[in-house]
């Protein structure tokens, strides 16, 4: 690497007593971090008003779920004071339904069927790309797209996903009916249900990293790399972006491969409880600007 790059690391380990950062030093954090999602919520019309109400409610279900953990100690006077919330407005925010979007059901099926045509051996060629599979064929005589969709759910007709995906442009059926795979399979549609699901489960997860490492009094639990370089011309960042982006997808058709092996290794019919279920999210960005300075306020 030359004098131009750095990267940012944070090590495997044990996570312990949360020892946040100074207060001053984390707003600091907080106006850089925010400036993209406020540019987007002003961009989509949403006004302060309604953020700030949104923030207040926050405020308070996270003081009282995730902080004052003990229901003694999470009286209406505590949470105000630790939080700046008036009590009555705790009082009437803590009579408000919690809000649990449902995920869309295109997640929960889609990404699955996807996860599996581009991983299990029986779904993909000698160089570990998705095969075309034939809409339907006779038990026996190979994979097929309907015994793909039905190896993950049964709730759903195969042909209703293949419309589906055809109408998305996810996937183009041949004159032979033959389903193929796009790349573009691997994007939702922007603005979509599944797209603002990821949107916000994404940057929850890469928040959640990133605060529980600085929060660490001893080793970082949480990996939370970058590698980046500054003063490059633009045919530089281009091309740096190109490799990132090929190699990003590589990186994550390896780990899925890994995790459906994983899946796929547990035994039939298992049920794991609800309160020993794990999830791991795995993933990547690239992103590439005009370098105007780490202060710049197009940041």
């Amino acid at each position: 690497m030359t004098e131009t790059s750095k990267v940012q690391s944070t090590r495997m380990g044990e996570s312990v007593r949360p020892f946040p950062p100074p207060p001053d030093a984390l707003l600091v954090a907080c106006r850089r971090l925010l400036r993209p999602l406020i540019r987007l919520l002003i961009q989509a019309g949403v006004t302060f008003p309604v953020l700030a109400e949104l923030v207040r409610t926050l405020f308070v279900e996270v003081a009282v779920r995730d902080v004052l953990v003990d229901r003694k100690a999470s009286t209406d006077s505590r949470v105000s004071l630790i939080t700046g919330v008036h009590r009555k407005e705790i009082r009437r925010l803590r009579q408000l339904p919690r809000d649990s979007a449902p995920i869309p059901p295109a997640v929960t099926v889609g990404s699955q069927v996807i996860a599996r045509w581009v991983a299990l051996p029986a779904y993909t060629d000698g160089a570990g790309k998705p095969l075309p599979l034939p809409r339907s064929a006779p038990a026996g005589d190979g994979p097929s797209f309907d015994m793909l969709v039905e190896s993950v759910t049964t709730d759903v007709r195969p042909r209703a996903v293949l419309d589906e995906w055809l109408s998305q442009g996810l996937v183009t059926l041949d004159e032979s009916d033959t389903v193929h795979l796009n790349t573009s399979a691997f994007i939702p549609r922007g603005g979509g249900k599944e797209q603002m699901f990821y949107f916000a489960r994404n940057l929850h997860d890469h928040i959640a990293v990133a605060a529980a490492n600085v929060s660490a009094a001893g080793p970082a639990p949480f990996i939370d790399r970058a590698v980046h370089y500054d003063g490059l011309d633009e045919a530089s960042a281009i091309a740096l972006e190109q490799i990132a982006r090929e190699a990003s997808q590589a990186c994550l058709l390896e780990v899925n491969r890994a995790a459906v092996a994983l899946v796929e290794a547990m035994p039939d019919g298992a049920e794991v409880a609800e309160t020993k279920r794990a999830r791991v999210n795995f993933g990547v960005y690239v992103y590439r600007d005009q370098d105007a300075g780490e202060e710049s306020s197009r940041s």
